[in-house]
């Protein structure tokens, strides 16, 4: 777009490249708000299953207190009834922390201007789905969100909106409530009397501060230890719902430091992503509340592995970048710390951390991977049961785009070089018109054809083969640019030795392009001198040696040589040179 004097013709042209810019533009914004939707959509149903995992604990506590009628089990009764008040604490104050994240969700979408007034179950264009109920959160359907892409109202709702590093109001008694859950649903787990009299105790404190996750065991087992908590039997399980319900208080972002966790989690995070973080946290809750209730119906339970149903988890993260470390937790619905679990896996490796659970650690590939194995454990007679699991780990490639419209070009018979990716899609594809596209390497290589324009598009390819066109670019088709004519290390107008016996046609460093250009033959001139003037093929001028050797200092010498290029376009380079 040159300036004042457009015609009417180019203006709508230039109108309608900013128009189609735009429209690429939010066609890739709207992709990746398809996938928060979809990971948040996940995250439900994940948390639906954590929720009647501890409701199956719950219920067969009950089934058992039930089934002991008998005038002879009258301390088993007592024990059952004990542990069945101990889990009812327990749901009351998991109920309570959903129900708070749940309105934060509401609160986020009533600022956005969002219709959350109605229920409608499996109702496409309905936001809310199901209420929720005690510790079962409200069903969602975010694909009716219109305001998906907004991100100054969870912001706003969450109190980070005039600081990431001090978050306020809601968001900070987000952080108060979640950390007290942590401490109430730890108390609940390993406060108790029990046997003949036996009291035991533990009042957890707030660690939110360490480096890694090896101080932070050190500080959580120290602080376990130092109870008077159960440690023989209850040790691992308060340890692990600690550490599963903590966060890093204070964070370093983009080289801002002390950025509160509230901050790091949802500065800026549109609308969809928001509510999956929200949804996330709710994971962890009913995560911890499930552990919390396996491990009290351990202590009644008289099945055949000191709980009554088993079955395998297998925990790894909805999306994971091209080269990062990955780790799946893979483990019973329930265990015995006296008891660990045996794991295999199609990929990767396993730990075994003593916790009831084996961590498979890999490294993301470059598309979307599916890990498989199996998990055993033994019965109290020594049989091994095993279960097959098995996870999908979405891999997205980092990438970023900035554009220079005015310098699309691709150079007729060179092989321009291209880098195209297709974000969120496992495999990147590139097609080209008037324009040929070979795969060389990790990249692509770009031949134009005898047009003035051609056109390069990249295309995302999902797993089960469906291509996806993402984006299209023109691009002018022009021929090489000349080269400049150097004697040997001296560039066309400067001051050479007439030592140097070589030519060179070839780019200056302003021009970022690698072709090579070779000199077929070429011609010596001195002002002055007598007789035909030397010449020779090929980049050698030894042939006028003499002549170099007879000329004055400050003499000009000019040299004229045909070049041809990668092209195959012979060009005759005229280079004037001080000697």
């Amino acid at each position: 777009m040159a300036g004042g004097k457009e015609t009417p013709r180019q203006k709508m042209i230039g109108m309608m490249y900013l128009v189609l810019t735009a429209l690429l533009a939010l066609n890739v914004s709207k992709s990746i708000l398809d996938a928060f939707v979809a990971i948040e959509e996940n995250i439900q149903v994940a948390n639906i299953v954590q929720v009647d995992r501890g409701d199956g604990f719950y219920s067969d506590v009950k089934s058992e207190l039930a089934g002991s009628k008998d005038s002879s089990q009258v301390a088993k009764r007592e024990k059952l009834q004990y542990v069945i008040k101990q889990m009812e604490k327990i749901d009351e104050e998991t109920s309570k922390m959903i129900g708070f994240i749940d309105q934060l969700k509401i609160d986020v979408l009533k600022e956005a201007g969002e219709s959350v007034d109605t229920y409608k179950d499996e109702n496409e264009e309905t936001i809310l789905w199901k209420k929720g109920d005690g510790p079962r959160p409200i069903r969602m359907n975010l694909k009716a969100v219109q305001a998906q892409d907004k991100y100054d109202e969870p912001m706003r709702v969450l109190g980070i909106d005039e600081s990431i590093q001090k978050p306020k109001g809601k968001g900070l008694e987000l952080w108060n409530k979640y950390n007290e859950f942590r401490k109430d649903i730890v108390a609940l787990t390993g406060t108790y009397t029990w046997g003949e009299g036996n009291k035991f105790s533990i009042t957890p404190k707030d660690i939110n501060t360490f480096k890694n996750n090896q101080e932070l065991t050190a500080q959580v087992t120290k602080m376990v230890e130092g109870s008077k908590a159960n440690l023989k039997e209850d040790k691992q399980v308060l340890i692990d719902l600690y550490m599963m319900l903590t966060k890093q208080e204070k964070n370093e972002v983009h080289d801002m430091k002390d950025v509160h966790w509230i901050g790091k989690t949802f500065d800026h995070s549109p609308l969809v992503a928001a509510i999956a973080s929200l949804s996330s946290l709710e994971q962890d809750v009913l995560g911890a509340r499930a552990l919390a209730l396996a491990h009290w119906k351990g202590k009644v339970s008289t099945g055949e592995y000191s709980f009554n149903k088993i079955m395998p988890l297998a925990y790894a993260p909805a999306v994971a970048n091209q080269g990062e470390d990955v780790e799946i937790k893979v483990m019973m619905a329930a265990f015995d710390s006296d008891n660990q679990p045996t794991v295999t896996t199609s990929q990767g490796t396993v730990d075994y951390p003593g916790n009831g659970q084996g961590i498979v650690k890999m490294k993301a590939g470059s598309s979307t991977m599916t890990v498989s194995g199996t998990v055993s454990i033994r019965n109290k007679s020594g049989v091994a049961k095993t279960e097959k699991w098995e996870s999908e780990i979405v891999v997205m490639k980092p990438s970023g785009s900035i554009e220079l419209p005015e310098l699309n070009v691709l150079y007729r018979g060179y092989p321009n070089k291209v880098d195209p990716t297709a974000s969120g899609y496992p495999t990147t594809v590139l097609t080209g018109s008037n324009c040929t596209v070979s795969k060389s390497g990790n990249l692509y290589i770009a031949k134009p054809g005898s047009g003035k324009t051609a056109y390069l598009t990249v295309s995302g390819k999902t797993a089960d083969g469906k291509t996806v066109q993402l984006k299209k670019v023109e691009y002018r088709v022009s021929a090489l640019p000349d080269p400049e004519l150097y004697w040997g290390g001296v560039k066309n107008g400067g001051k050479a030795s007439k030592s140097q016996t070589k030519l060179f046609a070839k780019y200056p460093p302003e021009i970022p392009l690698s072709a090579q250009f070779n000199i077929i033959k070429w011609e010596c001139q001195v002002p002055g001198a007598q007789g035909k003037p030397p010449g020779g093929p090929g980049s050698n001028i030894s042939a006028a040696t003499n002549l170099l050797r007879a000329a004055k200092p400050g003499s000009q010498v000019s040299f004229i040589c045909t070049v041809v290029g990668p092209d195959g376009i012979q060009r005759k380079k005229a280079g004037a040179f001080k000697i």
